[in-house]
């Protein structure tokens, strides 16, 4: 009698997203097993960020994002990370159709936590990148002022959008990009970071609950 053939690759990856997908119903597991899995996911995030002294300037601690998608493994942690985070922080009646990302370490992330969802992706970009009908929005930067641009259509007007990015610092870019999704007709449902510079206090700014992976202090 011939033993069972090994699992494969596919098969491992689809009992692993069954598990993951429990975790962030609450019918099935509990409030803690969901904790405790959150934080155990963040640990392993904020051990695999580099961080580089003096970047761009001196006087800056820069926590470089990049080495979390050059590992399968902590690619795969970031997104049930934030998974587990945006269930948990806007229940069940608020799970968004629409994943925004702004240019350009939000599309890193933004279609892979887009498709998790069953959402839509769309892309805020810089001035003068978009073809057709856009809205526009202007932000303070350090020197000057940005405009962000979304196309029209991107969005149905009614449907429930988080907006997604790297950082947030002072809050001006985001702020902006909420602006748009209003502007489209979007139901602004929230904004998620992997890391905020707390000190800045840039969730001042936006007009959603904020939700963040990891914290930093360090001025």
């Amino acid at each position: 009698m011939s033993s069972p053939a090994p699992p494969t690759k596919d098969e491992d990856e689809g009992e692993d997203r069954i598990f993951w997908l429990s975790l962030a119903n609450p019918s099935v597991a509990s409030q803690l097993a969901r904790s405790e899995a959150l934080s155990e996911l963040k640990a392993r995030i904020k051990a695999g960020l580099k961080t580089y002294p003096d970047f761009p300037k001196k006087g800056i601690l820069f926590e470089d994002i990049l080495p979390l998608f050059a590992s399968h493994s902590l690619h795969l942690d970031l997104i049930r990370a934030f998974e587990l985070q945006i269930t948990e922080s806007l229940g069940p009646h608020n799970i968004p159709d629409v994943i925004v990302g702004l240019d350009a370490r939000g599309f890193l992330f933004g279609p892979t936590l887009a498709l998790r969802f069953g959402a839509g992706f769309v892309p805020v970009r810089k001035a003068g990148k978009l073809p057709g009908k856009i809205e526009t929005a202007d932000f303070q930067k350090e020197y000057g002022t940005d405009t962000f641009a979304m196309q029209t259509s991107a969005i149905q007007p009614g449907q429930k959008v988080l907006v997604v990015d790297d950082l947030i610092a002072t809050g001006g870019s985001a702020a902006a990009a909420g602006t748009l999704v209003e502007k489209c007709g979007g139901q602004l449902v929230g904004f998620v970071f992997i890391i905020e510079l707390t000190f800045l206090n840039g969730r001042d700014k936006l007009n959603a609950p904020v939700f963040t992976l990891l914290e930093s202090q360090e001025e």
